[in-house]
């Protein structure tokens, strides 16, 4: 008998977000898998990777727990994923915030808001999809998230960005490739519209496995 519900996995590496998260998509009827280790990876439909802390303790922690490698091949085998915060962060190859080389999934690095703006960058802020894509149907146009965060990817294919926000200067607030979405916004924090986002998500998910 087919499974009804789709099965995602939840990365676990002490982010103080994941919580919300488990519980947002455990609402939307998901059967979530909260994940410390890669051994239930085959098992899943898709895989999250939340987070919010510092790009040397979320890498550090990702290596403690031998996930490195199984996140890296998770994406390259084109299966559904979701990154939110540093969870796009780290997708890059380096990032201003310290020493430790990120992902290396994409090319690109992580850096420092500048300037006058107020860091971090904390509050709803609009973001403005750059083409279309399953995750922001039956949004509104050019939707508020909220934001809390000092650094952003900043990837060097420009093809990525899937929408950008403005705070000072335009940054790459989601970008998508394949079965990929990541985010730096946090739906898990957004009202309705995150609660939608993820919804969008799980749909994208199903017609993609």
């Amino acid at each position: 008998m087919p499974r009804k519900n789709i099965r995602i996995g939840i990365i676990d590496y002490a982010a103080s977000n994941l919580r919300s998260v488990e519980k947002a998509f455990t609402h939307l009827g998901a059967d979530v898998v909260v994940l410390s280790d890669s051994k239930e990876f085959e098992k899943l439909d898709a895989l999250i990777f939340p987070g919010q802390g510092s790009n040397d303790s979320a890498m550090q922690a990702l290596g403690r727990a031998s996930l490195v490698q199984p996140i890296i091949d998770f994406v390259k085998n084109d299966r559904p994923f979701l990154g939110i915060c540093m969870g796009l962060q780290l997708l890059m190859q380096n990032s201003e915030e310290g020493i430790e080389p990120c992902l290396g999934l994409f090319a690109g690095n992580v850096k420092r808001f500048y300037g006058k703006m107020k860091i971090p960058h904390m509050g709803w802020n609009q973001v403005v999809p750059t083409r279309k894509h399953q995750a922001f149907d039956n949004l509104p146009d050019n939707p508020y998230f909220y934001f809390v965060h000092s650094y952003y990817a900043d990837p060097l294919d420009k093809n990525l960005v899937l929408a950008t926000t403005d705070y000072g200067d335009k940054f790459a607030s989601a970008i998508s490739f394949g079965n990929l979405v990541a985010v730096q916004f946090h739906p898990e924090k957004s009202g309705s519209i995150g609660l939608e986002f993820y919804r969008n998500f799980l749909q994208f998910v199903k017609v993609n496995i």
